[in-house]
């Protein structure tokens, strides 16, 4: 087979980058969509196996803690072995585990397959960012982030229309079936586009390093995941957490002594603008991504629409998103970085005021119109983070940032939403009436709307310039 690709130290060609995109993003999307397919159809696993809630969440946790478990591990993966291999050999993973699941016969043999499912997952999407980034240079930065972004947005409008209409017209196993034909599609045209690198043989594995932030952070991410159910006060929240903080506490402190190349070099957030960059995607888990977890469950407890209706309304927020990464290039020629993104974190505050004034009988079109006026403010507050995040790194230091960045992602987000989820469910449950129960969505909405403050005081310390983030 003829390879297009191109030697590790020039960048490629816009043609090439844009097919370079498009196989990586056909990896991507599967990872993400995955998460919330499966999350629809939870209730629906949970009659299959005869089980409990209980017993049946792990189908998700499981995967969501294998995924933030082996994120530490792709910047050294990376540098070891290339990044095109480890991105097949992630697909790769993510692949078999999709069709283990779809063949699982029992529950337990579900969550064992959703680990390596997770395992998988957890890794193409750092390595999708080194890839890309790598292979846009700084002048096409802010590209490279668009394409990122596509698979996060469209998972949350996609995974409940696809999973809804498989749990109701096909059957269970098709949740991972679905995935299999996308993943050979990637791993088909992976070795023709996307370019080749130098690996680093002799690059160790800090074993040291692993054993105190892997364990930290699948610690923390269990606790946030039960924080959701049980609220922050319960034991089985905050001594995971705790124990999670605590060892990720003595990484950093180790990672800052160590004279070898630690397993992440959190040195990466001296960098003014990678660690702002980084603190404005934390931060934002209580604003942008808590708005993401509400929509869905206004539309189907509020207003008593099924998960696939919920879907299809939620699309104005995924065209929105969609319409600003169109135009995010061109735009970025004439406005700058600190307006756009400042001006993006308004603009989802405006997005929530037809649901925090809805009542629960707002006008539908100005619901609708809400979502697509907050998806433009989440592409406009995002992208160019991300663009930051990478901007003036050098090529080699990619690999490290990518698994930090994604670290930060893995983790704020979870947090933030839990957070307003926990502020939901305490509403919840002083409502007696369905008059209170949507009191409580519209409070829990004024507490995101509140929560964009943080964000939006952050963007005012961004570079200003209108290339700064974007094209450099």
């Amino acid at each position: 087979m003829t390879t297009t690709s191109a030697p590790p130290d020039e960048l490629i060609s816009d043609r090439h980058l844009n097919l370079l995109s498009v196989v990586l993003l056909l990896g991507a999307i599967t990872t993400i969509l995955d998460t919330t397919i499966v999350n629809v159809a939870l209730d629906h696993l949970h009659d299959v196996f005869q089980a409990s809630v209980a017993d049946t969440q792990w189908v998700a946790s499981a995967y969501l803690l294998a995924l933030a478990g082996v994120i530490p591990l792709t910047g050294w993966a990376v540098e070891r072995f290339g990044a095109r291999k480890v991105w097949i050999i992630a697909v790769s993973l993510f692949l078999l585990g999709s069709a283990l699941c779809g063949f699982a016969w029992d529950l337990p043999s579900l969550i064992g397959f959703r680990v390596l499912q997770g395992i998988g997952g957890g890794m193409v999407l750092p390595v999708t960012i080194t890839i890309l980034t790598q292979a846009a240079g700084p002048a096409r930065l802010g590209r490279a982030m668009s394409a990122v972004m596509l698979p996060a947005q469209l998972a949350p409008i996609l995974g409940p229309v696809i999973g809804g209409t498989i749990v109701d017209t096909i059957n269970w196993n098709w949740l991972f079936f679905v995935n299999v034909p996308l993943c050979l599609l990637a791993l088909a045209l992976a070795p023709k586009y996307l370019p080749a690198d130098r690996p680093k043989p002799g690059h160790r594995l800090d074993f040291f390093g692993f054993t105190l932030l892997t364990p930290g952070l699948v610690a923390l991410a269990y606790g946030i995941s039960e924080a959701g159910g049980s609220g922050f006060g319960a034991t089985n929240v905050w001594v995971p957490m705790a124990a999670g903080v605590f060892l990720i506490a003595c990484f950093t402190v180790y990672s800052l002594r160590t004279k070898g190349s630690a397993l992440i070099d959190v040195r990466m957030f001296r960098r003014r603008n990678f660690a702002l960059a980084s603190t404005i995607t934390f931060v934002s888990g209580f604003s942008l991504f808590a708005g993401m977890f509400l929509l869905p469950l206004f539309y189907q407890v509020v207003r008593g629409n099924s998960a696939l209706v919920t879907g299809l309304l939620l699309i104005p927020q995924g065209l929105g998103t969609v319409a600003f990464l169109l135009a995010s290039e061109r735009l970025s020629r004439f406005v700058d970085t600190r307006l756009t993104v400042a001006g993006g974190i308004v603009l989802t505050m405006i997005g929530v005021l037809p649901f925090a004034f809805s009542g629960g009988s707002g006008n539908d079109i100005l619901l609708l119109v809400g979502q697509f006026v907050r998806g433009v403010g989440v592409g406009a507050s995002l992208q160019p983070i991300m663009a930051l995040a990478f901007a003036g790194l050098a090529r080699a230091e990619i690999p490290n940032a990518s698994a930090a960045f994604s670290v930060v992602q893995r983790i704020g987000a979870p947090f933030g939403v839990t957070v307003v989820a926990v502020l939901l469910q305490g509403y919840l449950a002083e409502a007696g009436t369905s008059g209170a129960i949507i009191d409580a969505f519209d409070a829990t909405f004024w507490w995101v709307f509140g929560f964009s403050a943080l964000p939006l005081l952050l963007a005012f310390f961004l570079p200003s310039g209108r290339s700064s983030v974007t094209r450099s």
